[in-house]
């Protein structure tokens, strides 16, 4: 049996072909570092939308403050998983409260599942509904409409960046 590539799937690649070389990746272990990459930039900004939606506020939106609490920079965090270690900067919050559901306080490690929803969720530009679904699939949790859209909100721009990157005729 013959496998057919759709044109769709035709397109992909060719995208991806030239998204790879305009950063000069030439082997599997330069991907490996660019998906470590994007997952930690995706869990970055979810951290980012969670601590929001904790404090009621966007960063830098004062206006709307309506608590004692603040955001009170970043701790590092490396995480393990199926590709390698992965550093991330977990933000703080000034009087200790945030406890973040999306890399918990004292977890280590990444399960296959969760980086494969990431990785999934970037990919995608996934709707506030979708997000919300796999956050609920990954850990059981129902999260506020708020919470969504803060976390999609941080997540969607780096994706629309992405897709509407500038590509090389190939």
């Amino acid at each position: 049996m013959v496998k057919k590539v759709t044109p769709e799937q035709r397109v992909r690649r060719k995208e991806i072909r030239a998204f790879r070389e305009s950063l000069g990746i030439t082997d599997i272990s330069e991907i490996k570092e660019l998906f470590k990459e994007m997952i930690g930039d995706v869990l970055e900004n979810s951290l980012e939308g969670e601590l929001g939606s904790e404090l009621g506020y966007s960063k830098y939106d004062y206006r709307n403050k309506e608590t004692d609490n603040s955001r009170n920079g970043y701790t590092g965090k490396t995480l393990k998983s199926s590709m390698g270690e992965i550093s991330i900067e977990v933000p703080r919050d000034r009087n200790g409260e945030f406890d973040p559901q999306l890399v918990k306080k004292h977890q280590t490690s990444l399960s296959h599942d969760i980086e494969e929803k990431i990785i999934s969720m970037y990919a995608k530009g996934m709707t506030t509904g979708g997000i919300e679904r796999h956050i609920r699939d990954i850990y059981g949790l129902s999260v506020s409409d708020s919470t969504v859209s803060r976390i999609t909100d941080k997540i969607l721009p780096a994706v629309r960046e992405w897709q509407s990157r500038p590509l090389e005729s190939i």
